[in-house]
């Protein structure tokens, strides 16, 4: 039986991965610009190191999380740092965790405000009732959503490659130049990794602890790796062409969005808050799993709690706090990165 490997499971992994990765910074493509595309003609051969170490990482974290039956990142964490720092570093997580997440609030409230016409206020809450409705079905809710999600946004990416192709200088990628020293640009891709799938472990490591074939796993991983390398070089292909003036953009891919047409840019802003609404549920879910190991409270009881406390925090704006948090949690990312990178399977 372990020698057949289950197609729907190996897509369910691959569309989760993909789909945890690839959050608000990655669809609307300032993640993509701050990390890979400022940086030139590196950008293309930084991408293909960023995607080994998401086949290479991503798989051996929901192998070991297989291995150990995690229930939530802690006892991953805890396995790789021990039992005391394991928790200081989990409880550190949590809090990192709870400020993205009212930042995916507060910018899923945006994107009402901002292209529906509907308050600020009532996006909000809105959000916050379907988050809460499809939390109810636990880990199956973002399995589901997804399925959905991932494939409209691989052949939105795929409308965008065809599209760049098309236009003249769409091989600016190989012959752009930067100020960024080398250093810098060989630094991100280590950097995005660490800081992307320690924040992805509240979902992957769930995932990884749920199926218990090996096989699956590394099958299902490696194909949402690949996925998430493919994503980034088409964004950084298009991103490219529109260097620098694409800078100046809040959300750079809609300013290309914008050029293929109103329904396509209706789409894309619809699949920024898929996208946006896929990472919520997704912390939400992990940040539940981890209070539910230190508080006995019921699980919709946590969500309803962290749920308020993200709208609380979404009314202030969290600006300065992540702007003090990233870049510890980024250092704190690496280390935990060499950790995996250490740990010996079994």
């Amino acid at each position: 039986m372990h020698n057949k490997i289950n197609l729907g499971k190996v897509l369910q992994i691959a569309s989760t991965y993909m789909g945890t990765i690839v959050g608000a910074g990655f669809a609307t493509g300032q993640e993509i610009l701050q990390f890979f595309t400022r940086f030139g003609y590196w950008g293309a051969f930084t991408i293909v190191l960023a995607t080994f170490l998401f086949i290479w990482l991503g798989t051996k974290m929901m192998l070991i999380a297989s291995e150990i039956r995690a229930k939530s990142y802690e006892d991953l964490n805890i396995a790789l740092f021990g039992e005391r720092y394991g928790r200081v570093i989990s409880l550190f997580m949590l809090i990192i965790l709870l400020g993205v997440t009212a930042v995916m609030l507060a910018g899923a409230g945006t994107i009402f405000y901002e292209h529906w016409n509907i308050s600020y206020q009532a996006g909000l809450l809105l959000t916050i009732a379907g988050s809460f409705l499809l939390l109810r079905k636990g880990m199956n809710a973002i399995l589901t959503v997804n399925a959905v999600v991932v494939p409209v946004m691989l052949l939105f990416t795929v409308l965008v490659m065809i599209d760049t192709f098309n236009t003249p200088g769409a091989n600016k990628f190989a012959t752009l130049t930067t100020d960024y020293s080398p250093w810098a640009a060989w630094a991100s891709p280590f950097l995005y990794a660490a800081f992307n799938l320690s924040l992805a472990q509240a979902v992957l490591v769930p995932l990884g602890a749920e199926i218990r074939d090996r096989k699956t796993i590394i099958v299902g991983s490696w194909l949402g790796a690949i996925g998430i390398g493919f994503m980034l070089l088409a964004g950084h292909i298009a991103l490219s062409v529109h260097m620098p003036g694409i800078q100046q953009f809040a959300i750079p891919m809609g300013g290309i969005a914008r050029q293929l047409g109103y329904y396509v840019q209706f789409i894309y802003i619809f699949l920024i808050f898929s996208e946006i609404f896929t990472t919520l549920i997704a912390n939400i879910y992990g940040l539940t799993l981890q209070l539910g190991e230190r508080m006995r409270w019921s699980r919709q009881l946590l969500t309803m709690g962290i749920l308020l406390v993200c709208y609380i925090a979404s009314q202030i704006g969290f600006g300065p706090l992540l702007s003090t948090l990233y870049p510890l949690f980024g250092l704190i990312s690496l280390g935990w990165l060499l950790l995996i990178v250490r740990r010996k399977m079994t």
